[in-house]
């Protein structure tokens, strides 16, 4: 018999807190910071259990779950887990709550590529201004590549930034944005980001020869899915210069990568690997852990909206935010 109604795995300290002040007594939670591979949890603890992205739900807890809520806005995951297993309950995901968290994240790095501030920073040692000159947002063209809710966060910045903005995807749902094609967009891009859903069509989509195409010194940007942009086509960019920066808050293999940099096992001979570590030796190169939600906003709005879920599935016997199919 399962010891707890849901089970929350990949919950930090904060979250944890947050997700205890919206729950009710009812509803009896288990907590844990680690991935469900690395508690070693052998079955579920619960009938239902909660994931950001990084855990690998075993094969055969699939017939033993009556539902899985992912707490991220992107649900591909989901969708290969139940195409792959003998899965039948319900899927959830939280579409709403960092929209603007992860659109900031993405101008943050941007803005700071743009500026040179790593370099800057490292100067101060020196107290050295050679070299630093960096750019203005104003006149620069801004490429969002798919323009949902974060997307849509990402224009109105750049738009109040007074860049040209001009957005890619196969919904043009938004009457303030300039929608291009991507091959239009792609060679007049000053900075492009990456904020489209994760699909079985678009894997690999910023490749070698589509970034190929933008203008020597673009700057790059990744917020969405990590799949989207292979390292190994990344780095041959920016060995070639070709690239102006490169800014990544998620990564190909992430829940390989996660595992083995919190266990200090960080197998030098890992090619995924290797190449991240010799791309964040570059003075125009930022990577961070997976943390664009990560405000104090959208964390209180993502454990609201997990409870909301699992409030809704215990009472309706589904979620009020279901996984669209594909």
């Amino acid at each position: 018999m399962a010891t707890y109604d849901v089970f929350f795995y990949e919950a930090f300290d904060e979250e944890r807190f947050l997700l205890e002040k919206f729950l009710n007594s009812q509803i009896k939670a288990g907590f844990a910071p680690e991935t469900i591979q690395e508690t070693g949890h052998s079955s579920p603890p619960a009938p239902v259990i909660s994931t950001r992205t990084q855990s690998h739900i075993p094969e055969e807890w699939a017939v033993q779950l009556r539902a899985i809520l992912s707490r991220s806005t992107g649900y591909n995951h989901l969708l290969d887990y139940q195409e792959t297993t003998a899965f039948k309950g319900q899927l959830g995901y939280l579409p709403l709550y960092c929209n603007r968290a992860v659109a900031e994240q993405a101008m943050l790095l941007w803005m700071s590529l743009l500026r040179k501030l790593p370099l800057q920073m490292e100067r101060f040692n020196s107290f050295s201004r050679s070299g630093l000159t960096g750019l203005e947002n104003a006149g620069k063209t801004l490429l969002v590549v798919g323009v949902g809710n974060i997307g849509r966060e990402v224009v109105r910045i750049g738009q109040g930034l007074d860049m040209k903005v001009l957005g890619v995807d196969l919904v043009k749902k938004f009457e303030d944005t300039d929608y291009v094609s991507i091959n239009q967009g792609i060679k007049q891009a000053d900075v492009i980001v990456a904020a489209m859903n994760l699909t079985k069509q678009n894997r690999g989509y910023f490749n070698y020869a589509l970034l190929k195409q933008a203008p020597r010194g673009t700057i790059f940007v990744n917020v969405a899915r990590g799949e989207l942009s292979p390292i190994d086509d990344l780095y041959r960019l920016m060995k070639e210069e070709h690239l102006g920066g490169l800014a990544l808050d998620v990564y190909e293999q992430e829940s390989k990568l996660g595992v083995l940099l919190r266990s200090g096992e960080c197998n030098g001979n890992d090619p995924l690997l290797k190449k991240i570590r010799e791309l964040q030796k570059m003075p125009n190169v930022i990577f961070t852990p997976h943390n664009a939600f990560n405000s104090a906003e959208a964390v209180e709005r993502k454990a609201e909206h997990s409870v909301k879920q699992l409030k809704h599935l215990f009472e309706m016997g589904r979620f009020l935010w279901p996984v669209p199919a594909e």
